[in-house]
């Protein structure tokens, strides 16, 4: 443990706090003196314990309404939390969706190309039959003008 003397209301203290502390008992006792003294300025001498009590009840008031709002905050966190893992899950849906619609379109693709395959096999085969058949009539033509 060690030993802190402090100064309130312009008196000395000595007081002991776990080792390590010292500077925050400091910090924390002076805190105290300045909303005292500030509370003293205001309302005047009405009384060492009656000052003592008003600034404890204003310190508490002030960390109740920290409190209350620390509180607020966490709830609004925590909503925006929540709306947070609603638009993942909704991103997730959708990116799954679109996967599934190019899986789709990729198949068709896929189907298309094979179409597209046979029909320029069939165009081929359609134009080799139409340049035979046009080559037997010039043929045919030919013979036939010599003949004559």
């Amino acid at each position: 443990m060690a030993n802190v003397s402090i100064k309130f209301n312009n008196k000395d203290y000595l007081l002991s706090c776990d080792d390590g502390q010292e500077e925050s008992l400091k910090k924390l006792t002076s805190f105290l003196d300045k909303k005292y003294n500030a509370l003293k300025d205001q309302l005047g001498s009405i009384g060492e314990n009656k000052l003592l009590l008003i600034t404890t009840i204003k310190i508490v008031d002030d960390y109740f309404n920290l409190k209350q709002k620390v509180g607020s905050q966490k709830n609004k966190l925590d909503e925006i939390s929540k709306k947070f893992l609603e638009m993942k899950s909704l991103a997730i849906q959708y990116k799954n969706k679109k996967d599934s619609e190019v899986n789709n379109l990729n198949v068709e693709i896929d189907k298309l190309k094979v179409k597209i395959e046979e029909s320029n096999s069939l165009y081929e085969s359609i134009l080799d039959k139409t340049t035979k058949s046009l080559q037997d009539i010039i043929n045919n033509t030919e013979s036939k003008s010599e003949l004559q």
